[in-house]
């Protein structure tokens, strides 16, 4: 890690990009101090970034990065290049960020901006996922014309025979069925349910999620607590299912027979 004040250039060689395999973290800027800060961080999730300290010498590596960083000295240079749209790109800058700074961040297809120091955590949740190789899983969408049918059957079947070759997650969205949980035996298992998350707030970690919730034999579940009653807001389902599809190879949604069955309305769970 550089001392403070000191400049890109003078970083050991391996932390600049002239590897040929492709970085899990790209991070675009000059700016000493704000190079410094993404490295404590990354330090702090156990990745090591590759710095660039121009956007044109970065475009090579713009594309297989798992996480763009791009520091907000480098943002007006990378939004005038217009590289190709992909997601996993963050701005960053340090202190409170200018309007120009949100405008080059929406011309780059940024999903966002951090300022630091203050949004520190949900940066670390970004360079855990970085880190961790998101997969980008296959999604499967179960659903039954009617109860009884064996729709949870046969996701849960789906999710063991994913689970033979990588991850794979049973995502348990329907309340009125027998439970995901329970159909792959692992609801006597310590884990997050439904309830928990509905509790949380902020971005869900790829790996966060793949640790907490309860599995076996390469097949986990994100499934209901028994006699809960908490309606799922769809803002919880889709953040689950993006943490998902980034921590597992497949992901097998067992799907609710109608919207009311997953927000609630009062309708409590069969269990």
């Amino acid at each position: 890690m550089p001392e403070a004040g000191g400049s890109v250039e003078a970083m050991p060689r391996t932390h600049l990009a002239t590897a040929a395999t492709p970085t899990p973290l790209l991070m675009i800027g000059a700016d000493p101090a704000l190079t410094q800060e993404v490295h404590r961080l990354a330090a702090a999730a156990g990745v090591l970034p590759t710095v660039h300290a121009s956007a044109g010498s970065a475009l090579s590596e713009w594309s297989a990065a798992a996480l763009v960083l791009v520091g907000a000295d480098a943002a007006a240079e990378a939004a005038e290049l217009m590289p190709a749209r992909r997601d996993g790109v963050v701005v960053v800058a340090l202190g409170a960020a200018p309007d120009r700074l949100f405008r080059d961040a929406l011309r780059l297809g940024a999903t966002g901006v951090v300022e630091l120091p203050g949004e520190e955590n949900g940066l670390v949740e970004l360079l855990l996922d970085a880190g961790d190789q998101p997969t980008r899983g296959h999604t499967i969408g179960v659903v039954g014309g009617c109860g009884g049918v064996g729709s949870t059957t046969l996701a849960c079947a789906l999710g063991q025979v994913a689970g033979r070759t990588g991850r794979s997650l049973v995502l348990d969205v329907d309340p009125l069925g027998p439970g995901a949980d329970r159909v792959l035996g692992v609801e006597d298992r310590p884990g997050v349910r439904w309830d928990a998350l509905c509790q949380a707030a902020g971005r869900l970690s790829a790996r966060a999620l793949r640790d907490a919730v309860p599995g076996r034999d390469g097949v986990a579940a994100l499934s209901w607590a028994v006699g809960a009653e908490t309606p799922v807001p769809p803002s919880v389902v889709r953040e689950a299912l993006s943490a998902a599809r980034r921590g597992h190879d497949t992901v097998i949604v067992d799907l609710p027979r109608s919207a009311e069955g997953l927000l609630g309305d009062g309708v409590a769970p069969f269990r």
